[in-house]
């Protein structure tokens, strides 16, 4: 992730959440580099607990969530930032890629359709829990105070399903048919582990349920009132 970071075409600052984790263990290219920030927490929190607490010291006027093992597209930042500087949107997203280990990548197109899109609709793309996410948590760069308005949700795992529905019922956003993001294949990934599957209907159900009491909420609101309400 890091690498992929300093490949980018715009400026950045990244957050390290250590969850739990010995401070002396991050890598010497992070430490010493004054665009990432660690931020030490002194027993294991969890995914959402630490991004959540991450977010706290976050100074920049975008943000992308990210895990650790992944990877940008050299052009991520840079074409995302300017269609959010031009259009005025709250959030930019793209495609990801599957990384696999001898280096060859499969492309994922989510079920929303490349454009523009209004707040809430992207989880009408999700049909029903048991199917496909309607668009790729990591792939989105959002307003920082939207981000804010919408973090990661309390689960053990699809925390950021829970986050993605948040932004983009929140604001309206843009999608790029193209790929923004990496999502690497390896054994020591959290999906690859025999505990996963367990939970993973129970968590889609509960971040479906969400988008979906979240879109009816906001669609109540009259326009009129709307401004009062926020």
């Amino acid at each position: 992730m890091y690498e992929s970071l300093t490949r980018q075409q715009a400026p950045w600052e990244a957050v390290v959440a250590l969850d739990g984790a010995d401070p002396a263990r991050l890598p010497a290219p992070l430490a010493n580099d004054d665009r990432v920030r660690v931020l030490p927490l002194s027993r294991p929190v969890g995914a959402a607990c630490a991004r959540n607490l991450a977010l706290n010291e976050v100074r920049t006027d975008y943000v992308n969530w990210a895990d650790d093992d992944d990877e940008f597209s050299d052009h991520a930042m840079a074409v995302r930032l300017r269609v959010l500087e031009a259009t005025g949107v709250g959030w930019c997203a793209g495609y990801s890629q599957d990384l696999h280990p001898d280096g060859s990548t499969t492309l994922w197109r989510c079920p929303t359709p490349p454009g523009r899109h209004e707040a809430g609709d992207v989880w009408t793309y999700w049909k029903r829990p048991e199917d496909t996410i309607p668009i790729g948590p990591t792939t989105i760069l959002a307003r920082t105070d939207l981000v804010r308005a919408a973090p990661m949700g309390g689960l053990v795992q699809g925390e950021d399903y829970i986050a993605a529905l948040g932004v983009t019922s929140l604001a309206p956003g843009i999608l790029l048919p193209l790929p923004v993001y990496r999502y690497r294949q390896h054994p020591g990934q959290m999906t690859r582990q025999d505990s996963y599957d367990a939970l993973e209907a129970s968590a889609r159900r509960h971040a479906w349920n969400f988008g979906r009491s979240l879109w009816a909420a906001l669609s109540r609101l009259e326009p009129s009132n709307a401004s009062e309400a926020l």
